[in-house]
């Protein structure tokens, strides 16, 4: 937004850059904050979010979603307003209070249907997900894009610790706990276990990381070098271009979609090996399938979508144990206020880093 200036914001007054749909400049817009918060609803001022690949899908046109409205699902922020009864409780039980550092779902499940009752609240049958709504003038603070978030009943909320830099608490949203739950859908991890991990971005150096601490020992594979030099310094024991032989493996997580990486991580799998398949989240060409191989190797096919809540926990315990001997804050580039959002798209379209940070 060449030449776009933030105007004073008054006190109860928050600021979104409303995404005004495919090829549109996003807009500033300013909204009152809501003083009628309803029980379960809960008001966080956000101190920095990041630009999530999907959130770059959806202002191109690859993925829909209605507009306008505010996008962004991988934010921090602290905790100014609860509504009225009971206080929600964190996923470990802290209550949800005033002042409390905070990430939280990037959904709001209603608990009450079929697939929540079942144990699959990610894909509730009323899913309401942040940065993917349409613009409501009464409750338009919906996104991370923005000063303020309304999170709604349903959602997890994970408090996070005050020491832990906001580059790396506000992916922690998506691209951790998509990873947890991809690591937890391959099953439990064995010391000494051969894992193989396809696409080496934000996901997939997440993905090495956890599995370099349960013991695996981590093969990436990257077309790109930088990627693959990445990987290296996350904990994978190897890194491999893309279209070379990696061997048999015990686990084989798919995070870039390419349909060339999914047919690899089915084809190499051992005898009991998983294939974890989660990057493919656009129509693409179908992929080969032996079910004799299958069936003979005693092998697993899952595919992850969204996460669970405890998924959210377990990315908050990892990362504030991990983030210190990892190179997290080095997956986040650049520091944009919500007048330069056009230009820090412009940088995730450009690759510069896996994730560009808006501090609003």
């Amino acid at each position: 937004m060449p030449g776009m200036t933030a105007p004073a914001r008054a006190l109860g007054v928050a600021l979104s850059a409303r995404w005004e749909g495919v090829g549109e400049p996003f807009t500033l817009v300013e909204s009152p904050l809501p003083d009628d918060l309803e029980a379960g609803e809960v008001l966080v001022e956000i101190e920095l979010a990041t630009v999530c690949g999907s959130d770059l899908h959806t202002a191109t046109g690859g993925r829909p979603a209605p507009s306008p409205g505010v996008l962004g699902h991988e934010q921090v922020g602290r905790v100014i307003a609860v509504g009225p009864g009971e206080a929600p409780r964190c996923l470990d039980s802290t209550p949800v209070t005033p002042g409390l550092r905070v990430v939280w779902s990037v959904a709001a499940s209603c608990l009450r249907c079929a697939r929540c009752l079942a144990g699959m609240p990610q894909k509730c049958l009323h899913l309401r997900k942040y940065g993917h709504e349409a613009w409501d003038d009464e409750r338009p603070l919906r996104g991370g894009f923005a000063t303020h978030c309304l999170l709604m009943p349903g959602t997890a909320i994970a408090a996070v610790d005050e020491s832990l830099p906001a580059e790396v608490a506000a992916p922690v949203s998506c691209a951790t706990a998509t990873v947890a739950a991809v690591v937890a859908a391959a099953g439990p991890i064995e010391p000494g276990a051969r894992a193989l991990v396809n696409g080496a971005g934000m996901l997939g150096l997440t993905a090495v990381a956890m599995l370099s601490a349960a013991g695996a020992h981590v093969v990436a594979v990257d077309p790109h070098p930088l990627r693959r030099e990445q990987a290296l310094a996350f904990g994978a024991s190897e890194a491999e271009p893309a279209g070379n032989p990696v061997g048999e493996v015990d686990v084989a997580l798919e995070l870039s979609g390419a349909t060339g990486a999914v047919q690899s991580c089915l084809d190499s799998l051992a005898v009991g090996g998983v294939a974890v398949l989660a990057g493919s989240v656009s129509p693409g060409p179908a992929v080969q399938l032996d079910p004799e191989r299958l069936v003979r190797g005693l092998n697993r096919i899952v595919g992850v979508h969204n996460y669970h809540p405890r998924d959210l926990l377990t990315a908050v315990d990892f990362i504030t144990e991990h983030h210190r001997t990892r190179p997290f804050g080095d997956l986040v580039a650049g520091r944009y206020s919500l007048t330069e959002l056009d230009a820090a798209f412009a940088a995730v379209r450009r690759a510069e880093a896996p994730r560009q940070a808006i501090a609003p």
